[in-house]
């Protein structure tokens, strides 16, 4: 750690919380978000966003689409964004009109015009321990009770919140944010510009046990993982280390809280890991895969490119490219919903079933439990 990052520590106040601006002009929002203003005149001043149900006169909100027109219709906000196609009759007339070709996206960057993230000033709080082996690069905020271990390696302008803990032989990039309690274990590779939430823990040991006379005994875990480029994994997930080579996670792909993403897997890039997935050891995804809550996989599958599976879904075979799927074991999507629409009517279809039986003489055979 260089020296005069060492030896200044923090400043009294670390950071503050501060809206970035306190009122903002709709011709300011409508020239930052690159959106069309209805009516071009309209002088509101804007000083908070809001989601539509909630929105009051003074804020801003958006609705997504035309499912929407009657919350949008309602909503007390000054500013609504919306879609280019949006119908006018399905906002109220108090409220002025941001037009964008894709809402949600604007709203997020509108956001932005009010909310400042803590910033963290460089320096290292005198109850870190950084090994005298460790390289790190400038700006670096280390906060209470971080550990950096020997032969560790991290870029500029890094951020190690409370009692983050960084294992020896690590490599991390530029612009590395680290939440409290989050563990990098020891020789992972981290790429730039990448966020890692409370409780997350890369490289813990994947689950390698084989069955023995005696009992299970454990298989060393002696690979790593990868986090490529502008990944964000987010609150108690775990990534666990390969058995050999290397897990991998893809440039851009962001990942939910409580996911389990186990040894050798990989991740393409741009995926999206909801909630409570996992991924079974192996297993295969391609770029752009969408896996929706409480997703579960066995391991040794392929997932395609641009494949989605739905919440709840279990795979247990290949995806092709481009798919959508539902239901356990999963299967396509628009199947699943011939299914879903059957399964309500599997009792009265079945007491059909029983008394045409009867009537053509056919003896008869009770389901279990009947």
């Amino acid at each position: 750690m260089p020296s005069s990052a060492s030896s200044r520590g923090f400043p009294c106040e670390p950071f503050s919380v501060d809206c970035k601006l306190s009122a903002v002009k709709l011709s300011e929002i409508a020239r930052h978000l690159a959106a069309r203003l209805e009516p071009e005149t309209a002088e509101a001043e804007i000083h908070a966003v809001a989601t539509v149900d909630r929105a009051v006169a003074g804020q801003v909100t958006f609705v997504s689409g035309s499912k929407y027109a009657a919350a949008a219709a309602r909503t007390q906000a000054s500013a609504v964004i919306v879609s280019d196609d949006f119908a006018a009759g399905g906002a109220p007339r108090a409220a002025a009109l941001l037009r964008v070709k894709d809402p949600q996206l604007a709203f997020a960057k509108a956001i932005e015009l009010f909310y400042a993230p803590p910033q963290y000033p460089p320096g290292v709080q005198p109850t870190a321990v950084v090994a005298r082996s460790a390289r790190i690069g400038r700006n670096a905020h280390i906060a209470a009770h971080v550990v950096i271990d020997e032969d560790v390696e991290i870029g500029n302008d890094c951020t190690l919140l409370p009692h983050v803990v960084i294992y020896r032989g690590a490599r991390i990039g530029d612009n590395f944010l680290a939440h409290s309690h989050a563990v990098v274990r020891e020789h992972c590779r981290i790429g730039n510009n990448v966020v890692l939430q409370n409780g997350v823990v890369i490289g813990g040991d994947g689950f390698g046990f084989t069955r023995t006379p005696e009992g299970w005994r454990k298989t060393v875990q002696a690979g790593v993982v990868v986090i490529e480029d502008n990944v964000e994994v987010q609150a108690n997930t775990c990534i666990d280390r390969a058995t050999v080579a290397e897990t991998r996670i893809g440039r851009g792909t962001k990942i939910d809280n409580l996911t389990h993403v186990a040894h050798n897997v990989e991740v393409g890039e741009s995926g999206l890991l909801c909630a409570q997935v996992g991924v079974s050891g192996s297993a295969k995804l391609g770029n752009n895969v969408i896996l929706l809550g409480q997703v579960g996989s066995i391991g040794h599958i392929t997932i395609g490119d641009n494949a989605i599976v739905t919440p709840q879904s279990g795979i247990a075979g290949d995806v092709e490219a481009g798919a959508t799927v539902s239901g356990a074991p999963a299967v396509d999507h628009r199947v699943w919903m011939k299914y879903s629409a059957v399964l309500p009517k599997l009792p009265e279809l079945a007491r059909s079933l029983r008394t045409l039986l009867r009537r053509a003489g056919a003896p008869e055979r009770k389901a279990n439990g009947e």
